[in-house]
C-alpha cells in the first residue's frame, strides 16, 4: 500500500493519539473522575466523500476522540444551511448522522472575529477593528489577509455574532457551540513565529495593537476624558490612564462573550466553549483575551509548545495555570503534528498531571499563535487502513475497510503499525 505525504501524516497522527489515549482512562472506558474526555479540531474539506468522512471519523473515534469541533463557518463561508451567512455548502447535515453513528459529540466551530464577508465589508465598513495607527483590519489586516478582525466592543457587531450563535444553537443534533477567534488581532505573536512573519516583537507596536475604532475611542473619551489611541501611539504617559485603556481592550471581549454569546447558546439548551490562548496570562498580553472571566463551559488553550520555542513541561504549566483559573473542564490543546510518539504519550501524561479534563488535537489544521498553519487536508489512499494502539500493554490493529468496516485482532506488539508495508511520499 501507498501512501503520499499527507495521508501518511494524518494515519501517524490517529496512531499517536491512540497509543497516547490508551494509556490513560477516558471517557466511556472508565467512568470517573480521572476519565478524560478527547477533542479533534476538523477542518471543513468538501472534496472528502461522505465514505472517506465516515472511515476518517470512525477511525477517530476507534483513537480515543470523543468530541468533534466541526468547522462549520470559517469566516467568509458557512458550511450549514444558514438564513444569514453565504452558504457555501451543507455538510454539516451530512456529517451529523455519521457523528451521531460513531456515538461522538459534535460541536459546531465558528470564527467569531474575523469576517470577510463581502457584504459586511461593503457595508460596514465602521464595524470593524482598528489598530493604534489608525488603520482598519478591513483594508489592512494584520500578519494574513484573512484577519479582517471585527470591532467586539460595538453593539452592531455583537448581535451580528450573537446572531450567528444563535443560529447554530438551533440545530437539535449539535451538542455545542465552539468560539474561535474571540479576542483582537495577536499584539505579540509567539517567538517561534517571528522568523516567519520577518518582525520582532519584544514590545507591543502600534501597528499590532487594535481596539481602537472610531466608537471604541468616544466610549472611552466619555468615559475616562481622554482619546486611548495617544496611550497607544506612547504620546502619554499615565499609568493609570494605561491600565484603564487595557481594561477597556479586555472588557470588549469579555462583554461580548457573557453578555451575548453564552445566552445566545445556553438558552437554547447548548454548551458553549471556545478555543483560547495560553494562560489565561499570556492571552491577556498577546491578544487581549481575558478569557478567565468568560463564563463558559469548557475551555480548550491552545498550547502549541514549539511555537513558544518551549517543551511538553511548558504544556503543564500553562495547563496548571488554566485549570487554577477557571472553575471548568481544561481541555489542553496540543501541535501534534511534529511529536515523536514518546513526546506526545508524555505531554498528554503531563496535562493529565497538571489538571486537564482531556485533550484536543488538531485534525488537519492547528491554530499556530492565531497565524493558521494547515497540516494534511487530504483524503486516506487505498482499500484498507489500519491503526495500532495499545491498552495493558496489549496492541490491537484496527482496520477499516472500503465500506467503513471494523475487524479487531489483539496483537502483541511493542511498537505502533500503521498496517503492513508503507511508504510516504511527496
Amino acid at each position: 500500500m501507498h501512501l503520499n505525504r499527507r495521508s501518511f501524516l494524518r494515519q501517524w497522527m490517529y496512531a499517536g493519539l491512540a497509543t497516547a489515549f490508551a494509556q490513560i482512562p477516558v471517557a466511556g472506558a472508565m467512568q470517573s473522575k480521572s476519565a478524560m474526555q478527547n477533542w479533534i479540531w476538523v477542518p471543513v474539506n468538501e472534496d472528502r466523500s461522505l465514505e472517506q468522512w465516515k472511515r476518517e471519523l470512525h477511525i477517530a473515534r476507534a483513537s480515543g476522540i470523543q468530541a468533534l469541533l466541526l468547522e462549520i463557518y470559517d469566516g467568509r463561508h458557512a458550511y450549514f444551511a444558514s438564513q444569514r451567512l453565504p452558504v457555501r455548502s451543507d455538510l454539516l447535515s451530512k456529517l451529523l448522522p455519521l457523528a451521531k453513528s460513531e456515538q461522538l459529540e459534535v460541536h459546531a466551530w465558528m470564527w467569531s472575529m474575523p469576517c470577510s464577508v463581502p457584504e459586511i465589508l461593503a457595508k460596514h465598513p465602521d464595524w470593524y477593528n482598528v489598530n493604534a495607527l489608525g488603520e482598519s483590519a478591513a483594508t489592512k489586516p494584520a500578519y494574513v489577509d484573512y484577519y479582517k478582525f471585527l470591532d467586539p466592543g460595538r453593539p452592531e457587531v455583537r448581535e451580528w455574532v450573537q446572531g450567528t450563535v444563535r443560529e447554530l444553537a438551533a440545530i437539535p443534533e449539535l451538542t455545542g457551540v465552539h468560539l474561535d477567534y474571540i479576542r483582537h488581532p495577536d499584539a505579540i505573536l509567539p517567538r517561534g513565529l517571528w522568523k516567519k512573519y520577518g518582525i520582532v516583537q519584544d514590545r507591543v507596536y502600534p501597528q499590532y495593537d487594535y481596539g481602537y475604532s472610531s466608537y471604541e475611542r468616544e466610549q472611552f473619551q466619555k468615559k475616562f476624558g481622554a482619546d486611548p489611541i495617544r496611550v497607544g501611539r506612547n504620546e502619554i504617559h499615565d499609568p493609570a490612564l494605561e491600565q484603564n485603556w487595557r481594561q477597556f481592550q479586555l472588557d470588549m471581549v469579555v462583554d461580548l462573550v457573557n453578555q451575548y454569546l453564552v445566552p445566545a447558546a445556553h438558552g437554547a439548551g447548548k454548551t458553549i466553549t471556545a478555543a483560547v490562548f495560553p494562560g489565561p496570562s499570556l492571552a491577556r498580553q498577546m491578544v487581549r483575551q481575558d478569557w478567565q472571566r468568560f463564563q463558559l463551559d469548557a475551555f480548550l488553550p491552545m498550547l502549541y509548545n514549539n511555537f513558544y520555542e518551549t517543551g511538553p513541561e511548558w504544556v503543564g504549566e500553562m495547563t496548571k495555570e488554566a485549570v487554577q483559573a477557571v472553575q471548568k473542564p481544561i481541555y489542553s490543546g496540543l501541535y501534534i503534528h511534529e511529536m515523536k510518539p514518546q513526546v506526545l504519550i508524555e505531554t498528554v501524561r503531563i496535562a493529565q498531571s497538571a489538571g486537564a479534563s482531556g485533550i484536543s488535537a488538531g485534525f488537519a489544521t492547528i491554530h499556530a499563535g492565531g497565524v493558521e498553519t494547515r497540516l494534511a487536508a487530504s483524503e486516506m489512499d487505498g482499500r484498507q487502513k489500519s491503526v495500532t494502539f495499545s491498552r495493558s500493554s496489549r496492541f490491537t490493529q484496527v482496520e477499516i475497510d472500503d465500506a467503513g468496516r471494523q475487524k479487531q485482532n489483539p496483537r502483541s506488539q511493542r511498537r505502533v503499525r500503521f498496517g503492513s508495508k508503507l511508504q510516504a511520499s511527496s
